[in-house]
């Protein structure tokens, strides 16, 4: 590369790392949110190499909230950068190949002794007519019949050798085609598990083939010695042998990702109503936000107008898993429960308000819709979808779901995909679905800490 298109390069270069400066992001932080790896958009900042599209440029000058004017001076250092290095592959000819010279110490064929009879017979016909002259000519070589000792004594062994590794190698193929089904490979071994498997839901059945790998009912009696080597092979649920050779490493055919879940998440770390069908006196004071659930679950509470969900997603590897899509699934209305409102809190606020998904579940098919967090007056972006995680960067999902007039169950679904693979997750609270149920027009109270009971909410 000449130093004109040098510079173009990291002209551009320079121009990636000003905007990145201007963030309080790591590369890896920008490179989540713009689908790429961190490695990719390291080479683009340190100019050791340049999109061949415009569009992730865009999305990274949009997230570093560059204007109308950088925008457009750094598309022109792209079109440059592209272009320099585009000069740069097509003005690097190839360059011919030749022969490479005879050395002096290659051995001829006059001191190679395999191919010096062929030298023998190449002498006459190869002469010169410089050698045809009267000086330089030699006593005629005595003719050798055919079928003579001409042919030299290392030809003969030389066949003799590839006779012996042929016979050798036919012998081996009928001991071979003598083995007992059970130990000869078969197709079905050497092809599962090379294709990539693809899961549409967690703890989907792995499909069988077609050939049992069982032992055959008219299977001839084993020997001792195949009685021992048939007991050391693995089996599988079903019976049948598992035959793995060793080191072999099967594709994982469970989804790529783990994650937990939290329903009980208070607002602002303190905000919460439970409704339970007790009277104010057989209810025990508030508990510690730490120790909600369990409180919730002696007293057989319900989530009371909102669930807060908090979602913690990590990949099982470093591999990268795409998250496509979160939905929500109600799987029961009805009334809205029948209980007291017990708050959690007499008021309390917070300066940070994290990014969340927001539910309706008074919608007929409520959506998850990302929306936008608040940390003391600055906006924080909504998180939107799709999304890459990993088990270096777990990401945590906070969906605050709410009602008015029902008494809701659902669930959540999780599209991801990684490697070719696709599939959904199901999350829920511990197998069940979450609950929530409306209180309006129903009695509230909060905890009076001075007189230690509750007391109607104001």
């Amino acid at each position: 590369m000449s130093e004109a298109q040098d510079d173009e390069v990291r002209q551009f270069a320079a121009s990636l790392r000003r905007l990145k400066d201007r963030t309080d992001r790591s590369y890896g932080q920008l490179a989540r949110r713009l689908n790429m790896n961190t490695s990719t958009l390291h080479r683009y900042c340190a100019g050791d190499a340049v999109p061949l599209d415009f569009a992730p440029v865009e999305r990274f000058a949009a997230l570093c909230r560059a204007t109308p004017q950088e925008r457009l001076e750094l598309h022109r250092l792209w079109i440059g950068a592209v272009a320099a290095r585009q000069r740069t592959r097509t003005a690097t000819p190839a360059e011919p190949t030749s022969a490479p010279e005879p050395d002096a110490t290659t051995p001829t064929a006059a001191t190679d002794p395999s191919t010096a009879g062929d030298a023998t017979d190449g002498a006459t016909d190869g002469a010169t007519d410089e050698d045809a002259s009267p000086e330089h000519q030699h006593p005629p070589e005595q003719s050798h019949p055919a079928g003579s000792a001409r042919r030299p004594w290392y030809r003969h062994r030389r066949f003799l050798v590839s006779a012996a590794v042929a016979t050798t190698l036919l012998a081996t193929l009928g001991s071979l085609a003598a083995l007992p089904d059970d130990d000869r490979p078969r197709a079905s071994d050497s092809v599962e598990g090379v294709g990539p498997s693809r899961t549409t839901e967690a703890g989907a059945p792995r499909p069988t083939s077609a050939k049992s790998s069982s032992a055959s009912p008219t299977a001839p009696a084993s020997s001792p010695g195949s009685s021992k080597k048939s007991s050391a092979k693995p089996s599988t649920a079903d019976g049948s042998a598992s035959k793995e050779s060793p080191g072999e490493q099967r594709p994982s055919t469970g989804p790529p990702l783990t994650w937990s879940a939290d329903s009980h998440v208070w607002q602002d770390g303190c905000g919460h109503d439970y409704v339970i069908a007790k009277p104010p006196r057989q209810v025990p004071p508030p508990p510690a936000p730490q120790d909600a659930r369990t409180w919730a679950a002696t007293q057989r509470a319900v989530h009371g107008g909102q669930t807060m969900v908090e979602v913690t997603v990590q990949g099982r590897s470093s591999t990268a898993v795409v998250l496509k899509a979160l939905r929500v699934r109600v799987v029961g209305r009805s009334a809205p429960f029948e209980g007291t409102s017990y708050a959690m809190d007499q008021g309390c606020g917070g300066a940070l308000t994290p990014r969340y998904f927001d539910v309706d579940l008074d919608k007929d098919r409520p959506i998850a819709r990302p929306a936008d967090g608040n940390d003391a007056g600055t906006v924080i972006p909504a998180m939107r979808l799709p999304y890459r995680v990993s088990a270096e960067d777990p990401e945590v999902l906070l969906i605050d779901a709410r009602t008015k007039s029902c008494d809701c169950s659902w669930y959540l679904e999780l599209d991801w995909s990684s490697q070719g693979r696709t599939g959904t997750v199901r999350i829920d609270d511990n197998g069940r679905p979450f609950r929530t149920t409306g209180i309006e027009g129903r009695p509230r109270y909060m905890y009076d800490t001075s007189a230690r009971a509750w007391v109607p909410y104001s």
